[in-house]
């Protein structure tokens, strides 16, 4: 009969030899590892939705626009003011260049520097304006589908 450190032992290499196969099976990656600038020449820049002026484009950096899980660049010009509006998902975002004044419903306005991080509840509506000079690109990755809804104000 074993002994308990023998057993101990009989079990630990047990263990080893049904793992150890598997540690030598090369992993693979369901996706491409992706790297992308915002002057990148390979994006393909979009419109925006209808209601915000022309000169606003979007680029898919990965995913489906109609799925979960999609990161964007949102690029608009200098001296630009993105209309009220809401989205379905919450945006995790990032300034990649420019300077953006966001202004949340019931917060203060924020000044977003290139580098700062910003996070967008879902369904919040926000108003932003990217100020005079650079064009602001901003890093987005929502969490659901692509949406974007326009705050329409009451009429008087």
């Amino acid at each position: 009969m074993l002994k308990k450190t023998q057993k101990y032992h009989f079990v630990k290499l047990l263990v080893l030899f049904l793992i150890l196969p598997f540690l030598f099976i090369p992993l693979q990656a369901n996706d491409a590892a992706l790297t992308y600038s915002k002057d990148d020449k390979n994006l393909e820049w979009g419109p925006c939705p209808p209601f915000i002026s022309s000169g606003c484009q979007i680029a898919v950096l990965h995913g489906d626009p109609a799925k979960n899980n999609l990161d964007v660049f949102f690029k608009v010009p200098g001296n630009f003011a993105i209309p009220h509006h809401w989205h379905t998902s919450a945006e995790r975002m990032v300034l990649v260049s420019g300077k953006l004044k966001v202004t949340y419903d019931n917060y203060e306005t924020e000044l977003l520097e290139p580098g700062m991080y910003a996070y967008g509840p879902s369904k919040l509506p926000h108003t932003a304006f990217c100020e005079k000079g650079d064009p602001c690109v901003l890093f987005i990755a929502f969490e659901e589908p692509l949406d974007a809804f326009e705050v329409m104000k009451a009429a008087k």
